[in-house]
């Protein structure tokens, strides 16, 4: 995937085509999420609220609703998982959060108004989907990573567009909870209960513990011996965060191996970002390295393992290593124009080795 990337995207109008592409599809798919949720608030598709026991809390293909699969939509319970237009809330989930990244790189990267407002339009749809979707992990870190990506990308400094912004999602919140006051309550309610009653770092911590005493050697149990979707081959475990998961099936030895993969490329995308001087490509970089660093060291769940981040961690990477080669080209065209309208080339910055 690196390497399509690499070679599939060859100039600055393929980046924005890949770019705004990934907005139309956040708009789009969040657009059928927040349907998918009115259909069920208006009885318009069955809900789970009408089961009783362990059936109000169980996801089920039998209520999938316009999109996607199986959800949990028990209002009275305080229990909404939906999975917008993938086959498992999770999914969604780590969908909202990768779009979270690739919106706001649109938002602050373009030179185009018409798709800088796309680019908000489709971050503000992400935030919806974060509080209605019931996901407690979205709810979490898309407002995170928004506030860390304004920092790091240095759009603090830049005050035209970073005042807005925050005006922006500021009355967006403050609209949503005046609108929906329930709902919001409820799905902060509900990320409070869960974090009392089972603490990240606690769950973590005992799946390390797990797998420590289940481990079978430096090489660990097996590949797949904690990967759902081999269970047609052998026993498998389940082991729901991905260190865990690596050390249970490859032992130390596989995952001192994956952190190297995992380290060099963070390090060398950061490098290779910091390359750039055309602000448009930084803002891009930026945003994607930010991506690349969090998936890269992201325990909690095994978004590599399953789609989309299975898909955006590598090609991504293979985006921010094209886009000095991208820069390069957008200089030397222009200094051939320059030339051939009889005016001085602009003085090419000086790259850092």
């Amino acid at each position: 995937l690196i390497t399509c990337a690499y070679h599939l995207i060859r100039n600055k109008q393929e980046v924005l085509f890949l770019t705004r592409l990934h907005v139309i599809l956040a708009i789009i798919c969040c657009g059928l999420g927040v349907m998918q949720y009115l259909m069920l608030s208006m009885g318009i598709c069955r809900t789970t609220d009408n089961l009783s026991g362990s059936d109000l809390f169980r996801a089920s293909i039998e209520y999938k609703c316009l999109v996607g699969g199986s959800l949990v939509f028990s209002p009275s319970q305080n229990m909404i998982r939906l999975p917008g237009t993938f086959v498992a809330p999770w999914q969604w989930a780590w969908f909202l959060i990768s779009n979270c990244f690739f919106t706001f790189a649109s938002a602050f990267g373009e030179h185009s108004l018409r798709w800088q407002i796309a680019s908000f339009v489709g971050l503000a749809l992400v935030f919806v989907n974060a509080v209605i979707s019931g996901q407690r992990i979205a709810l979490a870190l898309v407002p995170l990573f928004t506030i860390i990506l304004l920092i790091l990308t240095g759009q603090v400094t830049n005050l035209k567009r970073f005042l807005p912004i925050v005006a922006g999602l500021g009355i967006l919140i403050l609209v949503a909870m005046a609108a929906f006051p329930d709902v919001v309550q409820g799905r902060i309610d509900s990320f409070v209960s869960r974090w009392n009653a089972s603490p990240p770092t606690e769950f973590i911590k005992h799946q390390f513990e797990f797998t420590s005493k289940e481990n079978r050697g430096p090489f660990g149990n097996g590949l797949g011996r904690a990967t759902n979707s081999a269970r047609a081959f052998g026993e498998t475990k389940l082991i729901e965060t991905y260190y865990p998961k690596i050390f249970y099936e490859v032992g130390t030895v596989g995952v001192a191996a994956f952190l190297l993969v995992v380290t060099v490329l963070t390090a060398v995308t950061f490098k290779t970002y910091r390359q750039l001087h055309d602000k448009s490509l930084r803002a891009y970089g930026a945003s994607f390295w930010v991506f690349v660093l969090f998936i890269s060291y992201n325990t909690y769940y095994y978004p590599l393992d399953v789609d989309p981040v299975a898909v955006y961690y590598w090609f991504f990477a293979g985006v921010i290593l094209k886009l000095p080669v991208i820069e390069q080209q957008e200089e030397e065209e222009k200094r051939k124009l320059a030339e051939l309208l009889g005016e001085s080339p602009p003085s090419l910055p000086s790259r850092s080795k």
